[in-house]
């Protein structure tokens, strides 16, 4: 199959960028918090943005994808989380209402994502993904066209996980 157009990588902002939620054994020294020199702008704007590792967002520029936000943070994805690692304003996903025949379980996200990619390859970084998220997208979208990499709230983006993202797109790519 060839693919003429890049992939989507679908990025959620609390969990995957913003860490939270870790107990005491997990972080036990708190979270970081990071300076950005280019990016007084998202600080002032969201203050929570100093917990954002800035050094996320040229590893995501090196990635062969469109990067799209996917997050309830919408608007102020651009305004305060791009600054702040150093992004262009990215698309950002609108989302529908959910329909209700979804199956339990579903996350509210999934059909919205898979009808915002039209069929386009894409990978939804988040820390909600279940396995009924993808047994729906299964159903709902080409074959081997999608990655739902789920990532632990507490813990946010590893090198792991931009490994694994690198090398599926590289892969679906080409």
């Amino acid at each position: 199959m060839t693919v003429t157009a890049p992939s989507l990588l679908f990025l959620d902002v609390d969990g995957p960028l913003l860490p939270f939620g870790a107990s005491p054994q997990q972080r036990p020294d708190g979270y970081p918090v990071y300076e950005a020199a280019h990016a007084s702008v998202g600080a002032e704007s969201n203050p929570l943005v100093t917990r954002i590792d800035p050094s996320y967002g040229p590893r995501l520029l090196t990635l062969p994808c469109e990067l799209v936000w996917a997050t309830t943070w919408m608007s102020d994805a651009n305004d305060c989380v791009s600054p702040w690692l150093g992004l262009p304003e990215l698309p950002l996903v609108d989302w529908p209402d959910p329909a209700p025949e979804e199956p339990p379980g579903l996350h509210w996200k999934t059909p919205g994502l898979v009808g915002w990619a039209a069929g386009r390859p894409f990978a939804w970084v988040d820390d909600e993904i279940t396995d009924t998220d993808r047994a729906w997208v299964a159903a709902h979208h080409p074959p081997g066209l999608a990655l739902l990499h789920h990532v632990e709230a507490w813990r946010g983006l590893t090198d792991a996980d931009f490994d694994a993202l690198d090398t599926w797109l590289r892969q679906t790519a080409g």
